[in-house]
């Protein structure tokens, strides 16, 4: 059983873990509005970049299932996401407009050069989502012992490896023999993490 399903197949009579939000002090507080605000905003991206990718490449039918399938889960990180947002009361980022055209922008200009250029920044994306999840598990480790916090550990640990599992997709698809793939794959990492830094904030 999935970490998530306490979200998407919620338990009767509700689970604390899923209702409640714990007390913290300011900085952790701030700590967690942050994390979620990033990884809600993430989520919004991940969808539209699957969503310009399958407008340019969705017609392929050796694409348009391998491509559903990971678009499918990152719709269902992003429903719980959501539900993670309406729990903990955090003010989702103001740049979710920016998050959707660029993710779109992204998914389809990639996709336009090529499944190999689609599958290199999914690659890129999943790389830079793997590490800060990773550095997001380390903070998390010093929040309190609080049922909700343990649930969006092991939720944080879930999703990692589910973009982890994208990222070896696209390596097994290629991702590798894009076009300039180090220096595609070098300005996207760059531009999540700038992303993910201006998500935390605003």
């Amino acid at each position: 059983s999935t970490a998530s399903k306490a979200y998407t197949a919620p338990s009767s009579p509700p689970d604390p873990a899923t209702q409640t939000t714990p007390e913290l002090n300011p900085k952790q507080r701030a700590q967690l509005d942050a994390a979620i605000r990033v990884d809600q905003a993430g989520e919004v991206a991940a969808n539209w970049i699957y969503a310009g990718q399958m407008a340019v490449l969705g017609h392929r039918r050796d694409l348009r299932p391998l491509l559903q399938d990971m678009w499918d889960q990152e719709k269902k990180h992003l429903s719980v996401m959501n539900a993670l947002q309406t729990q903990h009361r955090t003010r989702p980022t103001i740049l979710w407009p920016v998050a959707q055209g660029a993710g779109f922008l992204l998914g389809a200009a990639t996709a336009l050069l090529g499944k190999e250029a689609a599958m290199a920044c999914t690659e890129a994306v999943e790389t830079a989502i793997g590490e800060h999840y990773d550095d997001q598990l380390k903070e998390l480790a010093e929040f309190p012992d609080h049922p909700s916090m343990k649930l969006l550990r092991n939720i944080v640990v879930e999703f990692r490896d589910d973009e982890l599992e994208h990222l070896d997709t696209a390596v097994e698809h290629d991702a590798q023999r894009a076009p300039a793939h180090a220096l595609l794959g070098t300005a996207i990492g760059a531009g999540c993490k700038v992303a993910i830094e201006l998500c935390k904030r605003i």
